[in-house]
């Protein structure tokens, strides 16, 4: 849609937060410049989860349909117990999602989704300065500081670098690095031909779905990638890393005694792994506010809520800052009403995204409990129950669930302005 004002925004970053960010800005009319350090678009990575409230944005969009071509498509979400693998909790996604929410929960290789949005950002006509690392901010001129390469100055910008966040850091006036949380990530991958020799692993190998186990001190995910031809798991355990180091390759050996007590068919896959690294999670401290008091600039995503990746949202909840910001920029006359439009932006979203973050660090303590009293009275809620408000299993909680999924992120950015605009007539009203 044409903007009769149309302003320069750059943007600080082509990751999935930069790039949706990009996309619904330039709908809304606007010229938009991407800045990103690495020489080519592309992203790593293996499967990312796609819910329902960030798949409704990327089917307005017009690009889930390419999504869904190469996507999985989940039929649950399992919790299972580490100790003999019997289910405690089960969450259908397939066809539920679709029939509640109105979208799908889609699980999708990361280098996928982020080339999908790449390809729409190009078709709308976001320019890309590749090769360029942002070292700050110039906020009295509003313009990029990039090392050993000229400012790229605009009307406004939004800084989505990431947890290791120049903006966040210039925007705070002080050093600001990740924080370590205590936990770690074993990844690996196994074939699921191997998988399909063996009767007890085949419903794994061949069933779409999200099987957690857990465990004491840690929980392990399990789910399909690559057309179902591999399976892919992620295991949190307590960090062992040293402190400045992110990631490295790890010993088979060492993590299959770490499950030595775990249930036979885990420990049947974990004999078929042949190779492992090992990522720390690394976390940030909230932040007071997202925004410069000019008013011209905001961060998004990562660079200032991240979050553990327990409840898988990290993505989706960066995907809905760009589409609230694109909404609310699409509605914005001038300079100033875009500057209202970055506050009620944070307003929005910062009370939501603290509490996603918040409650996926409250799941994983409630995933890794050991076993003992509490872990009982857990797998009892679980077994014994149908889900009900502060269920253990956040997805099937249906307060939280509705909260989580049931979210649309333009709907509450038009309410939003709405309301401004109607305070702004009275105001002018006198």
């Amino acid at each position: 849609m044409a903007n009769e004002s149309p302003v320069n925004v750059v943007i600080v970053g082509a990751g999935l937060g930069g790039l949706s960010a990009a996309i619904a800005i330039a709908r809304s009319g606007h010229r938009v410049k991407v800045v990103e350090q690495a020489p080519k678009l592309g992203e790593v990575g293996a499967g990312i989860q796609i819910p329902p409230n960030s798949a409704r944005i990327l089917e307005r969009w017009g690009i889930l349909p390419k999504l869904r071509e190469g996507a999985m498509h989940p039929e649950f979400i399992a919790i299972r117990s580490y100790r003999d693998g019997s289910l405690l909790s089960l969450q259908k996604l397939r066809p539920l999602m679709e029939d509640v929410y109105g979208a799908p929960y889609l699980h999708i290789h990361r280098a996928t989704l982020h080339s999908v949005l790449c390809d729409e950002a190009t078709r709308l006509g976001v320019k890309f300065q590749l090769g360029a690392t942002a070292t700050g901010i110039d906020f009295e001129k509003t313009a990029v500081k990039v090392k050993d390469q000229a400012d790229v100055a605009a009307d406004f910008i939004l800084g989505a670098d990431g947890l290791r966040s120049a903006c966040r850091e210039s925007l705070l006036g002080r050093s600001d690095p990740s924080h370590n949380t205590g936990d770690m990530a074993y990844r690996v991958v196994i074939p699921t031909s191997e998988m399909k020799k063996y009767k007890e692993l085949v419903d794994f190998a061949t069933i779409p779905s999200f099987n957690h186990w857990a465990g004491p001190g840690g929980h392990a995910v399990g789910y399909l990638i690559a057309g179902g031809s591999i399976f892919n798991m992620v295991i949190i355990v307590p960090d062992e890393l040293p402190d400045n180091v992110y990631s490295a390759k790890a010993n088979v050996n060492e993590m299959r005694d770490k499950f030595k007590c775990w249930c036979p068919e885990f420990r049947h896959m974990l004999r078929m792994v042949t190779d492992v690294s090992a990522w720390k999670l690394r976390n940030s401290t909230e932040m007071e506010t997202w925004r410069h008091p000019d008013g011209n600039f905001a961060l998004l995503g990562d660079a200032c809520h991240a979050t553990l990746p327990y409840l898988a949202q990290g993505a989706a909840q960066a995907v809905e800052d760009g589409a609230v910001i694109g909404a609310l920029f699409a509605k914005a006359q001038d300079k100033d009403e875009i500057k209202d439009a970055l506050n009620i932006y944070e307003r929005l979203r910062k009370s939501r995204t603290s509490r996603v973050v918040q409650e996926s660090s409250q799941y994983g303590a409630v995933m890794h409990l050991p076993d003992g009293e509490e872990q009982r009275e857990r797998d009892r809620q679980m077994t014994d129950h149908e889900p009900f408000e502060g269920y253990p299993n956040k997805w099937a909680d249906p307060v939280f669930q509705n909260y989580l999924f049931g979210y649309d992120a333009d709907a509450v950015a038009v309410e939003a302005w709405n309301e401004y605009k109607a305070g702004k007539e009275r105001i002018q009203r006198g």
